[in-house]
């Protein structure tokens, strides 16, 4: 079964949903599973450089109040599926092109999943700026990869177009949020859902799998 995960690096409810994911995915140790992630920008807005992230949250959420409610409830559901967010250690909302970049580099070297995990714990947990190509060397340095071999690929021109493809193919299959997982080129599944949520899935990829094997 292949997992396609629209999903961008700075939203915590993408972090929520792998997490989700992979707790259901827990419960069905027969599956054979791809999970390829996708580029969704939340900011395509953001400079090159960033923003500070306390003046962003207060324009997109209506007042500094209003966001911290908002990621305060945030806050409470991570918890509840083993994520201790540190909200408060993040200065700068990233743009996140070059860190989409580093994950489609990563997945050439299957390398994809860990770099996704790295990225979120980098900026959620740590606080760190993950627009920075320092420290996005430094992640693919910690998930095994080459740090010369990244900063060339980050300085390259490489994969602006794989962003542009798959901010293409978000749209062609109806994706309109992050996160947005999509089984099998055929059943979508909107936001970060419970475990339970994936089960009627799991069970409609594994019959059209077992019916494609009998034809």
């Amino acid at each position: 079964m292949e997992v396609q995960i629209f999903s961008d690096p700075v939203c915590p409810w993408c972090f929520i949903g792998k997490r989700r994911l992979e707790q259901a995915l827990d419960t069905r140790p027969d599956l054979c599973v791809r999970i390829d992630w996708r580029a969704y920008e939340l900011n395509p807005e953001i400079p090159v450089r960033g923003m500070d992230r306390a003046r962003h949250l207060a324009s997109k959420f209506n007042g500094a109040r209003h966001a911290d409610q908002v990621y305060e409830n945030i806050r409470r559901v991570g918890v509840s599926v083993g994520i201790d967010f540190a909200f408060e250690k993040i200065q700068r909302t990233p743009n996140t092109v070059d860190a989409h970049r580093l994950i489609n580099f990563a997945a050439e070297s299957m390398r994809g999943n860990l770099v996704v995990e790295q990225l979120f714990h980098a900026y959620f947990i740590d606080g760190a700026d993950i627009g920075d190509r320092n420290t996005l060397i430094a992640i693919a340095m910690d998930s095994g990869l080459d740090a010369g071999k990244t900063a060339a690929e980050l300085s390259s021109d490489r994969h602006f177009d794989v962003l542009r493809s798959e901010g293409a193919q978000a749209r062609a299959l109806g994706v309109q949020g992050a996160p947005s997982f999509i089984f099998d080129n055929q059943y979508l599944l909107s936001g970060a859902q419970e475990p339970e949520s994936f089960f009627p899935i799991f069970d409609l990829a594994g019959q059209t799998a077992r019916t494609v094997m009998a034809e």
